[in-house]
């Protein structure tokens, strides 16, 4: 499937979900979607992204947050689907955006390529809701379904086409998008 388009059409459905990206691709996915103050994109923090989202969504529990990251970020932070699901926040959402590659080192096949299925050890670590999709057909059902109340902590992979598509950089200042996004909560003012 797409990864644009798929990643489009949850960011059209976020209503008022908070959005952090993993690192490279999913960052630039989610900025090629439009550049927003409630988008939190993370450099440098490879692994980071379920468990920022997961500390926001503690922190917020009010807000529905939506991590999107890649395959290889998710397989780096394999025990965070452990310690996501035993915290089991209910407006958290994780969405992996998974080519089976390693798309920011050389297109190496990662595990997801040799078999290892992300929502099912999910699933299998107390998730409340995880599937596989692999149609944008199942990409639009999910973006209505994401709108329903969670007894849990879900997470969708995304089954996407391995290619490197044209960058599209978000900020790259740190301290800017993190008090961008901080003003956006009305924590701080930029």
């Amino acid at each position: 499937m797409d990864r644009r388009a798929a990643v489009q059409t949850l960011l059209d459905a976020r209503d008022g979900a908070l959005v952090v990206t993993g690192l490279g691709s999913p960052s630039y996915d989610v900025h090629a979607a439009g550049d927003r103050h409630d988008n939190y994109y993370l450099w440098g923090a490879m692994g980071g992204a379920a468990l920022v989202g997961l500390g926001l969504a503690q922190a917020q529990p009010d807000k529905r947050v939506m991590v999107i990251t890649g395959d290889g970020e998710q397989l780096m932070a394999f025990g965070a689907l452990a310690t996501i699901s035993v915290a089991r926040p209910n407006n958290l959402d994780i969405i992996v955006l998974d080519n089976q590659h390693y798309g920011e080192t050389g297109m190496q096949t990662s595990h997801t390529g040799r078999g290892i299925a992300l929502d099912k050890v999910a699933a299998a670590t107390g998730f409340s809701d995880t599937a596989e999709l692999r149609t944008q057909e199942e990409v639009d059902a999910l973006a209505e379904r994401l709108r329903q109340p969670a007894e849990g902590p879900r997470l969708f992979v995304l089954k996407i086409k391995a290619e490197n598509l044209p960058r599209s950089l978000p900020p790259r200042d740190a301290a800017y998008v993190k008090n961008r996004f901080r003003a956006h909560l009305d924590l701080v003012t930029c």
